[in-house]
């Protein structure tokens, strides 16, 4: 069966900007540059050959969870350039303005991407699930449980 596209470029156009926020929120603004160029790159890769165009947003959204995915698991083995060496270690304060982002990414990988791909890229519990790889249910949990360690960490 032979499904008619609209021209990639109009896809991305459509968006690309919901992409670019949510890649933001996932995987900070040192990153996503690469990660939104991965996402559209792998979706330019196999949007010839889609077979239900129904979800086209579910779908660039869940290959973007996965390259926020991969940004996630390549990160632990990165050095990270700093400007001084601190004498002892210890936790530095998050910035005002993305201290919730932060917090967020340091979830766990399950709890993170749900907890992302609910309010950040504000889908359905039904769509988390599908991009997730679970159930709805499951996705349910993993947002509720994101949400309360949340709250413990920021003290509401």
């Amino acid at each position: 069966m032979s499904v008619r596209l609209q021209p990639f470029q109009r896809f991305l156009d459509a968006h690309r900007d919901e992409v670019y926020r949510f890649l933001l929120s996932a995987v900070g603004s040192q990153e996503a540059d690469d990660c939104f160029q991965e996402t559209f790159l792998a979706a330019l890769r196999a949007y010839p050959s889609l077979r239900d165009t129904g979800n086209l947003r579910g779908w660039i959204l869940t290959i973007a969870h996965r390259k926020a995915l991969d940004a996630h698991r390549t990160r632990s083995r990165r050095a990270v350039p700093v400007a001084a060496v601190p004498d002892h270690p210890g936790r530095e304060t998050p910035d005002r303005d993305d201290g919730v982002w932060e917090a967020v990414r340091k979830l766990p990988t399950k709890q993170r991407a749900a907890v992302l791909l609910r309010f950040a890229a504000d889908l359905p519990y039904r769509e988390v699930a599908r991009a997730a790889g679970g159930t709805e249910e499951a996705a349910r949990r993993n947002v509720a449980d994101g949400i309360r360690a949340l709250r413990k960490e920021w003290g509401g």
